[in-house]
C-alpha cells in the first residue's frame, strides 16, 4: 500500500457536507494501514488539507443575508422604503446607511429617528442652534426648510404649490417662523412719464399693487402647531441695489397679516398682567392708507410698527388701537407726517414711545409736537435727533418742559438748536422735577447750558431714587404741584 494516496473527490464524507467540485484532497498516511490504531478513522478529518481553486477566497468575507438584505432595502429605499416592518436593530443598520438627501416625500411621516435628522441639517448648515427648536432635530430641519422656501419665494414668479405642497410633511413640526426677508415681485422698468405728470398723492397708489408679498395666510392655516410669528418685511444684502421699494408694507400686505394673525389660534400669549407679544415689524415703509386692522383687539395689540410714508396712517393707527411704542426712525417723515402725529398725540392715552429719529420734519413739524405734549399725560420717551430743528422747537419746548410731568427721556442729538435755544431749555429744566434723561449731543448748545441742564437731571435722578426709596413722603407734593401751586 502506498504511504501517500491522492485523490479527487466531490464530498468529503468526514464532514458530512458536499465539497464544490474539482477539489484537490490530499491523504498523507504516516504509517501502515494495520499500524494505525482504532481511532484513525474519528481523527482524520484533522489531517486534512483543502486547497481551493480560487486563492482569494476565504469564508470571512462572505457576507450575511441579513447585510445583504439591508443593503438592497438601503439602495431602493427611495422608491420602495421598507423600514416599520423590520426589527429595531435592523431599522437602526437601514438608518445608519440612508443618505441624507432622500426626497422628504419618502422620510417626512415615515423617519423619526433624530440622528438621521441630525444629519440631515449638518449636510444643509453648517451652523445649527438647537435650543433655538426645542431641542428637535427633525423640528428644526422643517422649520428652517420652510423658513428657507418662504425667504427667496418671488411672488408672481415662483408657485406657491412649492411652499404649499410642504404642509403634509411638516405640519406637525413646525412650532416656529422666523423670517428675515420677503421678496417683493421682479419689477419690470416703468414707462416713462410724461413731463406734466405729478408725483404727489399718486406714487403709492401706482407702487402697491406690485409690491405685494407672499401671502402667508394660506401656509399658517395648515401649521396646526404654530406657536411664534417673527417677520421682516425687507431684504437683505441688497447691496447697490438698495431702494425703498424694497421694504414697502403695503396695505393688502396689512390686511392679509391681521387676517392671518386672527385665524392662527395656537399663537401662544402670555399670562396678564404683561400684554401679548406683538408682531414685529422692521424697517418698512408704510403704505398710505394704511388700515389700523391691525390694532384691533381681536387681532392682539401692536406694540411697535416702524415705517416711512404711513406716517399718516400710524396717526390713524394712535386713534384706533392700544399702540404703546411707534418706531418711525429713518422713514423720510417730513412736517406733514408729523403734524398728523401731533394731532393724533394730543389726546393719546395709550402711546408711550415716539421715535422720529433721521427724519427731517423741521421746525414745523417739531412745533407741532410741542403743542401736543403740553396735553398729553401719557409720552414717556421722546426721540427728535436729526430733524432739522431749531431755535423756535426749543422755546416750545421749554414751555412744554416747564407743565409736562410724564415725560422721562428726550434726545434732541444732531440738530441746530444754538445758543439761545439751549438757554431756553435751561429755563424750562429749572421748573421740571421729573425728565431724567436729556441728549443735546451736537446740538450747537452752549457747553454752560449743558453742564446746567446736565445738573438738573442729575438732581431729578436723585429725587426719583429717594421717591422709590420713601414713596409716602412725596405723594402729597407731586399731587398738589400744578400751575395755580406749585411746590415751594
Amino acid at each position: 500500500m502506498q504511504d501517500i494516496l491522492t485523490t479527487s473527490s466531490t464530498s468529503a464524507h468526514t464532514a458530512g457536507q458536499p465539497l464544490s467540485s474539482g477539489s484537490k484532497f490530499t491523504k498523507s498516511f504516516l504509517t501502515p494501514w494495520k499500524s494505525r490504531g482504532p481511532n484513525y478513522g474519528a481523527n482524520m478529518h484533522l489531517m486534512r488539507r483543502i486547497i481551493a481553486e480560487d486563492a482569494e477566497w476565504s469564508l470571512a468575507i462572505v457576507p450575511l443575508l441579513t447585510d445583504l438584505c439591508i443593503r438592497h432595502i438601503v439602495k431602493n429605499f427611495r422608491n420602495n422604503p421598507i423600514l416599520k416592518q423590520l426589527l429595531p436593530e435592523h431599522q437602526q443598520k437601514v438608518l445608519r446607511q440612508l443618505p441624507p438627501d432622500l426626497p422628504l416625500a419618502v422620510t417626512a411621516n415615515l423617519i423619526d429617528d433624530e440622528d438621521y435628522w441630525h444629519r440631515c441639517c449638518e449636510q444643509r448648515w453648517p451652523v445649527c442652534h438647537l435650543d433655538c427648536h426645542g431641542g428637535s432635530w427633525k423640528r428644526l430641519f422643517f422649520e428652517r426648510h420652510l423658513e428657507n422656501l418662504i425667504k427667496h419665494f418671488i411672488p408672481d414668479t415662483t408657485d406657491p404649490a412649492v411652499i404649499l405642497d410642504l404642509l403634509p410633511l411638516c405640519r406637525n413640526y413646525v412650532r416656529r417662523i422666523r423670517v428675515d426677508q420677503f421678496l417683493p415681485p421682479v419689477q419690470l422698468p416703468p414707462p416713462p412719464r410724461s413731463g406734466d405728470q405729478s408725483d404727489s398723492g399718486s406714487e403709492g397708489e401706482m407702487e402697491e399693487p406690485s409690491m405685494d408679498h407672499y401671502q402667508l395666510g394660506e401656509l399658517v392655516a395648515g401649521l396646526s402647531q404654530l406657536e411664534e410669528l417673527d417677520l421682516v418685511y425687507g431684504i437683505k444684502d441688497c447691496g447697490m441695489n438698495f431702494e425703498w421699494n424694497l421694504f414697502l408694507f403695503t396695505y393688502r400686505d396689512c390686511h392679509s397679516l391681521a387676517a392671518t394673525i386672527k385665524a392662527c389660534h395656537t399663537l401662544k400669549v402670555p399670562p396678564a398682567p404683561p400684554p401679548p407679544p406683538p408682531p414685529r415689524f422692521h424697517s418698512q415703509r408704510l403704505s398710505d392708507p394704511l388700515s389700523p386692522s391691525i390694532g384691533q383687539p381681536e387681532a392682539g395689540p401692536v406694540t411697535q410698527l416702524h415705517g416711512d410714508r404711513g406716517a399718516r396712517a400710524a396717526a390713524k393707527l394712535l386713534s384706533h388701537s392700544r399702540l404703546r411704542v411707534l418706531n418711525l426712525a429713518n422713514n423720510q417723515v417730513r412736517a406733514p407726517g408729523a403734524q398728523s402725529l401731533a394731532h393724533a398725540l394730543a389726546h393719546n392715552t395709550n402711546l408711550l414711545s415716539l421715535n422720529l429719529r433721521l427724519n427731517c420734519i423741521e421746525d414745523e413739524g417739531g412745533q407741532a409736537l410741542a403743542h401736543a405734549l403740553q396735553t398729553n399725560k401719557c409720552l414717556t420717551t421722546l426721540h427728535l435727533g436729526g430733524n432739522e430743528l431749531s431755535e423756535p422747537t426749543a422755546t416750545l419746548l421749554s414751555q412744554v418742559l416747564s407743565v409736562n410731568t410724564t415725560l422721562t427721556k428726550i434726545n434732541l442729538s444732531c440738530n441746530h438748536i444754538g445758543l439761545d435755544g439751549g438757554k431756553q431749555l435751561l429755563e424750562g429744566m429749572s421748573d421740571n422735577k421729573t425728565l431724567l434723561e436729556f441728549d443735546l449731543r451736537l446740538s450747537d448748545v452752549a457747553q454752560e447750558s449743558e453742564y446746567l441742564i446736565g445738573q438738573a437731571l442729575c438732581a431729578n435722578r436723585e429725587e426719583a431714587r429717594q421717591r422709590g426709596l420713601n414713596p409716602s413722603h412725596f405723594t402729597a407734593p407731586l399731587t398738589a404741584k400744578g400751575p395755580e401751586n406749585p411746590v415751594g
